[in-house]
């Protein structure tokens, strides 16, 4: 099975302030930028994955991930995360209709594609089915085959919401990359134990991360 995936990503300026201890103001929004390419690019390389559609309405983020290879849908909702996945979605469908799509967040900066294609391959046993990020209470993949709907529930205790709205709970090991998302210092830590992409290693270079 080949998978759409739909990133959303929020306007750079206002990205990632949970970051404030650990990258300047000035810094934040090309650390978000380059936490969306490293997933991006990982993406694209996976076997699974068809294409990339990326939600946004960041120009130079648009710029940027487009040159990648992404497709650029523009958030006409800006209603908010599950309105830019819902959006996205359609958009995708409305092309294809048998597509099989993932949401998958944009700040996994030490996504591995073969770890991607693991949990992929997972979810095509469900007609809905999600992966919990590396706190157990998030949520970094949505995923819907053709005929279901994505109806994403992301936010505050995502992984209950997407339990309780019948979607299936992958269990995997060895697929940390794929649950490692990024929105406080620590959680940079851990990605960049994993190993972050050239992009992300870049800019974190140049941050003085606590406990590095």
């Amino acid at each position: 099975m080949q998978w759409t995936l739909v990133i959303p990503l929020k306007p750079l300026a206002r990205a990632k302030s949970r970051l404030s201890d650990t990258a300047a103001d000035g810094l934040r929004p090309g650390l978000a930028l380059a936490f969306a390419q490293d997933t991006v690019a990982a993406a694209l390389a996976c076997p699974v994955v068809k294409d990339v559609a990326v939600v946004t309405d960041d120009d130079l983020a648009g710029r940027e991930l487009g040159a990648l290879g992404a497709h650029i849908v523009p958030d006409e909702p800006a209603g908010g995360l599950n309105a830019a996945l819902s959006h996205g979605a359609r958009r995708v469908r409305a092309a294809r209709p048998e597509s099989a799509v993932a949401a998958l967040n944009a700040d996994l900066p030490a996504l591995r594609p073969l770890e991607l294609a693991r949990v992929l391959e997972a979810a095509a046993e469900f007609p809905r089915a999600f992966l919990p990020d590396a706190a157990a209470i998030g949520t970094t993949l949505l995923a819907a085959r053709y005929g279901a709907e994505l109806l994403p529930a992301f936010g505050v205790d995502s992984r209950a919401r997407h339990r309780a709205s019948g979607a299936a709970e992958i269990d995997l090991g060895a697929v940390d990359s794929v649950r490692q998302d990024v929105d406080t210092g620590a959680d940079l830590r851990a990605a960049l134990a994993l190993g972050v992409g050239p992009r992300t290693a870049a800019v974190a270079a140049r941050l003085l991360i606590p406990g590095q």
